[in-house]
């Protein structure tokens, strides 16, 4: 884990546009949980960097309880925090908090995962759709180069929690890119996950005996991937694209297991989110309005990512937080 805080704090360290802020605040980072590779490096990039400026941060982990991230929240502003950094359970409890935070002059930032009305608080978002889209254009492409002429496809989603606007900007995202060849592709199978890696277990593993016939797969979140290659693995589906009976596969965050796959032939291409532009811009927002003493901020940060395909790779490598993290000896840790 010291490596993966290295690599978040040099990131951001690093960056000419970060460069902090002369008064020391005491911050409240709450956040839902640290189940996935993109959260755990998140939380590292911020905590670490603002320690490292001089700042006193409170940490609360909700453990996926909107009620009690809500507490949690209320507790920070009683204790008189300067500011608030977020990463909420769902868009809407993230309204509730936000206006919670700012009815009492605390200046918030959300981090990641956007609340359902975005008129309020410092909003980092990934444009997930657009991310989403281009991955999955570029895993259309790959599945219907090996396609025979007048071939039909099975496209299949994992779907996120669809009450994370991020999940339903992925699947919107899915949905864009197949429509555009949608006489070559049957209705997409819809595999429910919830963001959570039991839920998509047993839920794939009966939407692959019902239809084994699959030829491309695309999951909401990166860290879906050793879920399907155990459900894969066993029916022999688990296959590199150098291999006969290949399923085209992708997904969406960018993280170090998924670099591994791109490079180890597995896993075609991934959308990115720019980790350490998104932290980057949630701490310069909060800290800018903390010394301007501005209590309502409202503003929305866009992160436009990007995907890293098996293609691009080679040369795009390390634009990759994950690659990055691999860099590192994260997954040796």
């Amino acid at each position: 884990m010291k490596k993966l805080i290295t690599a978040g704090a040099l990131a951001l360290a690093s960056s000419a546009a970060f460069t902090g802020q002369a008064s020391a605040a005491t911050i409240c980072f709450a956040f839902q949980d640290l189940e996935t590779e993109f959260w755990v490096a998140g939380h590292a990039a911020i905590t670490t960097t603002l320690e490292e400026q001089g700042h006193t941060v409170i940490e609360r982990n909700a453990n996926e309880d909107a009620n009690r991230q809500l507490e949690q929240v209320r507790d920070c502003i009683a204790q008189g925090v300067d500011g608030i950094i977020i990463i909420p359970q769902d868009g809407e409890s993230a309204v509730t908090i936000v206006g919670e935070a700012q009815d009492n002059d605390v200046p918030i930032a959300v981090f990641n995962r956007p609340p359902s009305d975005l008129s309020r608080g410092i909003i980092v978002v990934a444009d997930n759709e657009t991310i989403a889209e281009q991955a999955v254009d570029y895993l259309v492409e790959k599945a219907l180069e090996d396609a025979d002429a007048g071939e039909t496809l099975q496209p299949l989603i994992l779907v996120g929690d669809l009450g994370d606007p991020n999940a339903v900007g992925r699947k919107n995202g899915f949905y864009n890119a197949i429509e555009k060849q949608a006489d070559r592709f049957e209705t997409p199978i819809e595999v429910a996950t919830e963001w959570d890696a039991a839920t998509a277990l047993s839920n794939l593993e009966a939407a692959v005996t019902a239809n084994p016939e699959i030829d491309l797969v695309f999951t909401s979140s990166d860290f879906l991937f050793p879920t399907i290659r155990s459900v894969f693995e066993p029916r022999g589906m688990w296959k590199t694209r150098d291999e006969e009976g290949h399923v085209v596969l992708g997904g969406l965050d960018g993280d170090a297991t998924a670099c591994q796959l791109i490079k180890d032939g597995h896993v075609d291409a991934t959308g990115v989110q720019d980790l350490y532009y998104e932290a980057e811009a949630a701490l310069d927002a909060i800290l800018s309005a903390i010394d301007a003493g501005e209590y309502a901020p409202n503003v929305v940060i866009e992160d436009p990512g990007f995907a890293l395909t098996a293609d691009s790779i080679t040369d795009s490598e390390m634009d990759m937080w994950g690659c990055v993290l691999l860099a590192e000896g994260f997954l040796d840790n």
